[in-house]
């Protein structure tokens, strides 16, 4: 779980995008206003096909799914979504209490299945605390242990390189000689990084990644 001194912010979706996938449009539009009220940006399609296809699709950092697509299971959109091994949760939304179609979507990598009419609060916290526990740590390989940020769009690549880093308990010395930066380069994108996620010190950084 995250950690209680965590404090969550709107603000801290602002790069986050919730891609939302679901035949009636009323939900689509509904689901859009209800995440961008959470400070997060949205996209919706109303078939999978759609989605899949867009060329210039950005990388969704949750997605919001359907379990029926066109009166079609969506199995095999969950296990596209995924094959894309991008980590971004994802949330199903059944048109009616089918055990069965949940189970199946639970067993194919589904982060949770809500029943509609939907409740928005129970979704938004349950995205919400998917969003606040995307920093994994991965098993220890070759004495360190590698972090997986799922979701984070937000961090560049050499901010994930000094978050691994500095996770492995590497001083701003050690983490500056081994990507060749100075120190303080490796404050300056330590600081973002603490930003990025929500951390108050870095402290309550190593807190946010190790209790998620």
């Amino acid at each position: 779980m995250v950690n209680d001194e965590y404090t969550y912010h709107t603000y801290h979706n602002r790069d986050r995008l919730v891609q939302i996938i679901d035949n009636d449009a009323t939900t689509c539009e509904g689901l859009s206003i209800l995440f961008r009220l959470e400070g997060c940006q949205t996209s919706f399609a109303l078939d999978a096909d759609s989605f899949f296809s867009s060329p210039n699709r950005r990388r969704p950092d949750v997605f919001v799914l359907n379990t029926y697509d066109r009166g079609k299971p969506s199995t095999e959109s969950l296990k596209r979504i995924k094959n894309m091994r991008t980590g971004a949760p994802v949330f199903m939304l059944a048109d009616s209490e089918e055990v069965l179609d949940a189970v199946t979507a639970m067993k194919l990598g589904a982060t949770d299945v809500l029943t509609k009419p939907i409740d928005n609060e129970l979704l938004v916290r349950a995205v919400r605390d998917a969003l606040t526990r995307d920093v994994l740590l991965g098993t220890v390989q070759g004495g360190k242990r590698p972090i997986e940020i799922r979701g984070f769009n937000q961090l560049t690549p050499r901010e994930r390189e000094v978050l691994e880093l500095i996770s492995n308990g590497q001083s701003n010395k050690e983490t500056g000689r081994e990507l060749g930066i100075s120190p303080r380069t490796v404050e300056v994108h330590r600081a973002r990084v603490m930003d990025k996620l929500g951390a108050r010190n870095t402290a309550d950084l190593m807190r946010i990644v190790l209790t998620s």
